[in-house]
């Protein structure tokens, strides 16, 4: 299929910087334009289904936005992750005292990072949503680790409570599926819905 003329601006609706860091480290440097959709509005206890209606609207707001503005070109990312464990769904923590009690909570356990990837080509007038799920196996760590790793601060801003290119590297004993998935963003998915709606990846590297 024929790449859609002109090619549009990519737009990251993520104020992330994990994946704006892993979109510009495939060679794309988004415009970053963060949705503000009120995630309290979708109501599932389904993991996938949760992850797939989050992406969605986050993409949605945006592509709002620029409808509103008379803007027709512009290819929309937005994207929401979470962590499965033992049937539970879990976001970000509250507070150290959580996240700490999730640790003990998911230490020596598997659990499952679903991200939700919605694409809205507005030139085209399509839209694609797919999730992607790693598993994810987490070390058996003693309380002394997790109450450092946690007085870092770095866990208090990740789904699932660990940054996986970060400290939290080092407590997480191995991965079943996509690596960038659990950092927010898999790379090959996207790479594959890109080419679902006629681009390259190589499109939106910059030019010489």
């Amino acid at each position: 299929m024929p790449k859609p003329a002109p090619l549009p601006p990519f737009v990251l609706a993520s104020a992330s910087p994990a994946r704006r860091r892993l979109l510009q480290l495939a060679g794309i440097d988004p415009l970053v334009q963060p949705s503000h959709f009120d995630e309290d509005q979708v109501q599932t206890h389904r993991p996938g289904e949760l992850v797939h209606a989050l992406a969605k609207h986050k993409a949605s707001a945006i592509a709002a936005d620029w409808v509103n503005q008379g803007k027709t070109h512009g290819l929309i990312l937005g994207c929401d992750s979470i962590l499965a464990l033992n049937g539970e769904i879990h976001g970000k923590p509250a507070d150290e005292a959580d996240a700490i009690a999730r640790w003990q909570q998911m230490r020596g356990q598997r659990g499952e990072l679903y991200t939700g990837h919605a694409l809205i080509d507005l030139g085209q007038g399509r839209s694609i949503v797919h999730t992607a799920i790693t598993q994810v196996h987490f070390a058996n760590v003693t309380d002394g680790e997790i109450r450092a790793y946690v007085a870092t601060g770095e866990p208090l801003n990740c789904a699932g409570c660990f940054a996986l290119e970060g400290r939290g590297g080092l407590f997480i004993d191995r991965l079943e599926g996509c690596h960038t998935n659990v950092i927010g963003l898999s790379l090959p998915l996207l790479r594959r819905m890109l080419a679902e709606l006629g681009y390259g990846v190589m499109d939106f590297w910059p030019g010489d």
